[in-house]
Formats: structure tokens, sequence, C-alpha cells
């Protein structure tokens, strides 16, 4: 990919799903464990109710999807400060996931700040 950087240390990125109003919370905990910050983008479900209620999930459509870039070695601490926070151990609070990043575009800063070894372009 042209203009993206391929790093030496491993990222990750948490995806957090929760119900609206709660994104605040996710950040906050992510930030105390050590995240720079998150993107909050807003979402609805779309799962009949009958399953959600099958599953014992509280039926609430709208929802706030929370990104988290972090450094590998973060990642457990974050996503433990997440569930904690909002108890997603807990049917209908919502989910977490994380997926692996290969190549970054746009976070330098972040790159230099982890003091990350850079790809030879330069940086």
């Amino acid at each position: 990919m042209k203009g993206g950087l391929t790093v030496d240390e491993s990222f990750k990125l948490i995806v957090t799903i929760v119900n609206k109003g709660k994104a605040s919370k996710v950040v906050g905990a992510s930030k105390r464990a050590g995240a720079e910050g998150g993107t909050i983008l807003f979402g609805r479900g779309t799962a009949k109710r009958s399953f959600l209620d099958f599953l014992g999930i509280n039926f609430a459509p709208e929802k706030e999807i929370i990104l988290t870039l972090v450094k590998e070695d973060k990642v457990k601490d974050v996503l433990q400060a997440i569930t904690d926070e909002v108890k997603l151990n807990k049917p209908g609070n919502g989910i977490g996931f994380v997926i692996n990043i290969k190549e970054l575009l746009g976070v330098i800063h972040l790159l230099k700040n982890a003091g990350g070894n850079l790809n030879d372009r330069g940086l």
C-alpha cells in the first residue's frame, strides 16, 4: 500500500460495540489503561427482537462503536478495563473484539511517541 507504514511493533485495534450512551465510559476506561484515545461511531443493531430476547439481551437498536488503537502489550489491560467499566461479561451490555493491524496511515505521531521502529521510509 503506497504511503502506508509497516511497523516493527505490533498494534491491535480493539472494537467495542455498546448501547447508546456508553461510549464515553469505554473511552475513559481505555485511556486510564494506557490507550491514547478512541474513535466513536454511531450505528444501529439489526437483530430481530425475538432473537435478542431469546439470548437475554436488552433490545436497544442504537449502538456506539468505539475503535481503539493500542500497542500489543497494552491490549489485555485496555480490554479488561473496558470489560470492568461497562460489564461486557454480562449479557446485553455489548461486545468487544481485537483485530490485528499490519499497516498504519496517518498516525505517525503515535508511532514516534511509542518509540517503535519505523520502516525505511525516512520517518
